[in-house]
């Protein structure tokens, strides 16, 4: 099977997978990071093939959806890479890219880097960011049925990963305690670039809900 194929594969097993999924992480989620994988990947000297797959399975069980389970989406990638005969070696990489994507508050440390996952991870985090990023936002908090705003309720900065991954606090926190914190954590020259300009969009929007709320 030609990698071409393998990756064509792992598409329909992203989608069908994701088929339920919630709004901000659902296939139409995954494939924004894996089109922003590939263009930020034009300028990095890294394994486009393990970009790609490490972009379509990223988020292929989201420990926020499996009771803060970390594990099951590794195994799923792993049995379905290795049921497509995709060779051990890359399985392993895309494994340590879907271990060492997620933000996890900010103040955890990472274990593992390399070119794939910093343009994985630039591409996932971007879509956190922007227009995009605010729908998701907000798509998430109502999910959860947190509140919009509460200015009694300040944002905390020094959350552990347990109290960030535990954490139902107003969604307008979550700005200042991950979205507005990515602009400085770019892995990659265009990554950057990107992030820039959809960091800007989010301060504007900011200002306006709260000229709205007073």
């Amino acid at each position: 099977m030609t990698e071409e194929e393998q990756i064509n594969k792992t598409m329909v097993f992203v989608k069908e997978t994701l088929v339920n999924a919630e709004g901000g992480h659902d296939w139409f989620h995954t494939i924004r990071v894996y089109n922003n994988s590939l263009l930020i990947a034009k300028g990095e000297k890294t394994d486009v093939f393990v970009v790609s797959l490490g972009a379509l399975l990223h988020d292929i069980a989201d420990s926020k959806f499996h009771n803060g389970d970390e594990t099951i989406g590794p195994k799923m990638a792993r049995a379905f890479l290795f049921k497509i005969n995709v060779d051990s070696v890359i399985i392993e990489h895309v494994i340590k890219i879907i271990e060492n994507i997620s933000f996890k508050g900010g103040n955890e440390a990472q274990k593992f880097s390399s070119p794939e996952l910093q343009v994985v991870q630039d591409a996932d985090r971007l879509d956190a960011m922007g227009a995009i990023g605010i729908a998701r936002c907000f798509n998430y908090g109502g999910f959860k049925n947190r509140p919009l705003y509460d200015p009694d309720i300040k944002p905390n900065l020094n959350m552990t990963k347990a109290e960030y991954k535990a954490s139902s606090s107003p969604t307008i926190n979550h700005f200042y305690e991950k979205l507005l914190l990515l602009k400085d954590k770019m892995n990659t020259k265009t990554g950057r670039t990107i992030a820039l300009e959809r960091h800007n969009y989010m301060l504007r929007f900011l200002d306006q809900f709260y000229k709205e709320w007073h």
